[in-house]
């Protein structure tokens, strides 16, 4: 097939989105997973992996362990998901997208496997697109992948792989309609990457919460706050200037060339996964170089100067925070501010809307994400409305784009959040490079 028949192919299989979008919940299957996996003859455990989980931070904790593997040397491939502008972007050698060829040709191979799967029923499109990327890892071959889990952990199809370190960025309420209510359950669908025997790296604080990561049995636990931690964290041009702490060494006066204070966690989690993977500390120069050219598309990027426009994926409540946080600490309180914001349905845009602190934007332009998910754009105008915000819908993130950018002055800042999908196809515009159709996004 050629790369249009493979992604046609791929996006007839049921996803995450149309699930929900038609509200109907399937119980997990691994067994489905595990047989495409065994009839590819089980590339995941064709090179040691990274497993990485969490309800914020991943793909930017995954980039810049990638990034500190690819300064000592070493092949890598990473798995991210979702992507921003281009399906190959979740598939990654060395931090470049697989190209369209190589991906139409795996997914050719997977659609001559499929007729196989009958006993177990038709693959899912993250499993296959999973299945791609492990097939599409050992054929390279890689020396290592790092691989984020889709969503949760325990049933996500990435889970057949055995990682030798594990990362759990943090725990926050974050598709609660699949995971569970409480903290304590996500939690539990979280720990499920943990192998005996590994290494977790544990970003996630809450004592209350230990005792569930320690009875998946991992040979060693390094906590947040005991065992690593930021011991400065500042603003800097460009990004962030801080010092690191880990079990094995003091790494100070790390420039790191992203924004947000938040940074500089994920990229701690990323050293410490990086030390227990060798054993033992890293050399400095080497954290430091990885440091100075980690990249994270559409977290706190900023696209252009007059005005300031920044993207900034916040899907949920804790992200949202953060970003406001953020946004206020690395370009000041009292900057004029016009917001583009998209969300998926399951959020709720009142609480959104006052994390994001849209109340303090002069105008909040709304617009659907493009997937079957989205949230209205009137819905979500009207929740700005009732916060006090001065806000009007509109039918695209396109046209959305143009109102704002009609409307904010030279000195303002356009701030493009909420959903992945509105950052990505945002970015696609700004950057000026053609962003893929809603076909076949799934997150």
């Amino acid at each position: 097939m050629n790369l249009g028949d493979a992604l046609a192919w791929l996006d007839r299989h049921q996803d995450l989105e149309r699930i929900l979008a038609n509200r109907r919940l399937q119980a997990p299957n691994p067994g489905r997973m595990r047989r495409l996996a065994h009839l590819m003859g089980d590339p995941q455990n064709s090179q040691p992996v990274v497993h990485l989980t969490g309800t914020n931070g991943k793909t930017s904790t995954a980039r810049a362990l990638s990034q500190l593997f690819m300064s000592m040397g070493l092949s890598v491939g990473t798995f991210t998901s979702p992507h921003l502008e281009k399906i190959n972007e979740r598939i990654m050698s060395g931090l470049e997208p697989i190209s369209d060829e190589d991906l139409a040709e795996v997914l050719s191979d997977l659609a001559n496997l499929e007729p196989l799967m009958e006993q177990v029923g038709r693959p899912t499109w993250f499993e296959l697109i999973t299945a791609a990327a492990f097939r599409y890892f050992a054929d390279r071959p890689v020396d290592v992948a790092v691989i984020e889990v889709g969503m949760g952990g325990r049933w996500d199809a990435t889970n057949i792989a055995d990682g030798a370190v594990s990362i759990v960025t943090n725990v926050a309420l974050d598709h609660t309609e699949l995971l569970g209510p409480t903290r304590e359950h996500i939690a539990r669908e979280k720990a499920g990457i943990v192998k005996p025997g590994a290494t977790l790296v544990l970003g996630e604080t809450d004592p209350d919460l230990y005792e569930i990561f320690e009875a998946e049995a991992p040979e060693t636990i390094w906590l947040a706050g005991r065992d690593f931690a930021v011991e400065s964290n500042a603003v800097a041009v460009g990004g962030r200037l801080f010092d690191l702490r880990t079990p094995g060494e003091h790494y100070e006066g790390l420039y790191l060339h992203l924004h947000g204070r938040y940074q500089a966690d994920n990229f701690l989690d990323a050293v410490v996964a990086a030390e227990g993977f060798f054993g033992g500390p890293l050399d400095r120069e080497v954290v430091a170089e990885a440091a100075a050219v980690a990249t994270s598309p559409g977290r706190l990027e900023v696209v252009a100067q007059h005005p300031l426009v920044v993207l900034d994926g916040a899907k949920n409540i804790a992200g949202a925070h953060a970003s406001s946080a953020a946004i206020n600490e690395e370009f000041g309180t009292e900057r004029s501010r016009v917001m583009v914001v998209g969300m998926l349905g399951g959020k709720d845009p009142v609480e959104m809307l006052s994390a994001l602190d849209a109340p303090k934007a002069r105008l909040v332009v709304t617009c659907p994400p493009p997937s079957p998910r989205a949230q209205s754009a009137e819905d979500v105008a009207a929740a700005a409305r009732s916060i006090g915000c001065r806000a009007v819908a509109t039918g695209s993130v396109v046209e959305a784009l143009g109102v704002a950018l009609g409307e904010a002055k030279r000195d303002e800042l356009v701030l493009v959040t909420g959903s992945l999908y509105v950052v990505g196809s945002a970015r696609a515009v700004l950057t000026g490079q053609p962003g893929l159709e809603p076909s076949g996004r799934p997150g």
